[in-house]
């Protein structure tokens, strides 16, 4: 019986460690979705922005490293949006807002997705992890009537 156990030990403890990587693997993809979300959300703040600013109004773009540059705003309502795979197109400032909203939504429910994923592979590391604790603890008694 005792062998039966280990047998059973071992292989529990393998499946909590490939869970455990399932769950950091999900957890990666959470911090990726999270990433883009913050930065669409950013691109979503600036075209609201730029929907209150007028033709060659004056403004501060950021450059990285909490620097800036001037310039100057063209025409408003021509916006560059990317579409992936280093394809970029001209959409008026409409189109680019709906978009990201889109594209915002489609993240969220990823999320989500990504989170009940998350959830349940905690929850079957935790039962998991409570059979491999009576198994040890029955084994742990099956030694001292043994020893006794």
């Amino acid at each position: 019986m005792a062998s039966k156990s280990e047998e059973e030990l071992r292989k529990l403890s393998v499946e909590i460690r490939v869970l455990e990587a399932n769950a950091e693997t999900v957890q990666s993809r959470i911090n990726m979705v999270n990433a883009v979300i913050t930065d669409l959300s950013y691109a979503s703040m600036t075209l609201e922005g730029l929907e209150k600013e007028k033709e060659n109004s004056e403004l501060m773009v950021p450059i990285g490293g909490n620097s800036y540059i001037k310039a100057r705003l063209d025409n408003p309502d021509k916006i560059i949006v990317g579409m992936g795979a280093g394809v970029s197109v001209e959409k008026t400032l409409q189109e680019a807002k709906e978009i990201i909203k889109k594209r915002l939504e489609n993240l969220e429910n990823t999320r989500m997705t990504l989170q009940q994923q998350l959830a349940q592979i905690a929850e079957r590391i935790g039962e998991d992890r409570e059979k491999f604790e009576a198994l040890v603890a029955t084994l742990r008694e099956e030694k001292a009537k043994k020893d006794v």
